[in-house]
């Protein structure tokens, strides 16, 4: 080999490496970067949803620029097919699914809505986390006696989830309720 063509290749390592050099701490602060939020899920059962867990929801979809994913758990009995027709559920659903829609377009949230079946609330929560993808789960907790994700359903959520998890439980004093209509 003629000295020039070494020194020609030695003279491209270095830039090769310093190259390098560069690019590294630039994909370092890029993977350092919180990632974008696209999808927050707000899942509920019931005709009625804590006001205050709807509205954190909403706000937090408004801030990250994410799609509000609220997403009513059905359950059917195991004595029907899971994928049956749930006409009473979907009555019970439908306007709450439009009174959340109609809280979040007034704020500019784009809103994608579901309702999953189960055999019980657990089970449809585990269907959505196994076929949605989403990057926070805003959780309204009842207050004792009331209807929806009983506390080990809370503490599985947090266990499983692979997202964020944001369980909000209404002060006792807080009578706040997003009703299906909002009259």
């Amino acid at each position: 080999m003629s000295p020039a063509l070494i020194a020609g290749l030695a003279a491209l390592a270095v830039a090769a490496a310093g190259a390098a050099l560069l690019v590294r701490p630039l994909r370092r602060r890029r993977a350092e970067r919180p990632q974008p939020v696209h999808h927050i899920l707000l899942p509920f059962t019931g005709t009625e949803i804590s006001r205050r867990a709807v509205d954190a929801a909403v706000r937090l979809a408004r801030a990250e620029h994410a799609t509000l994913m609220p997403a009513y758990l059905a359950t059917v009995s195991k004595q029907l097919p899971l994928d049956c027709a749930i006409p009473t559920e979907a009555a019970k659903a439908m306007p709450m699914l439009e009174a959340i829609e109609q809280r979040a377009t007034a704020q500019g949230v784009p809103v994608d809505a579901r309702v999953e079946r189960g055999r019980s609330y657990r089970h449809a929560l585990r269907r959505l986390l196994g076929k949605e993808d989403f990057d926070r789960v805003v959780v309204p907790a009842t207050a004792m006696g009331g209807i929806g994700l009983s506390g080990d359903d809370l503490i599985w959520l947090l266990e499983r989830a692979p997202a964020e998890v944001l369980i909000l439980r209404p002060a006792p004093s807080d009578e706040g309720r997003l009703p299906a209509t909002l009259g």
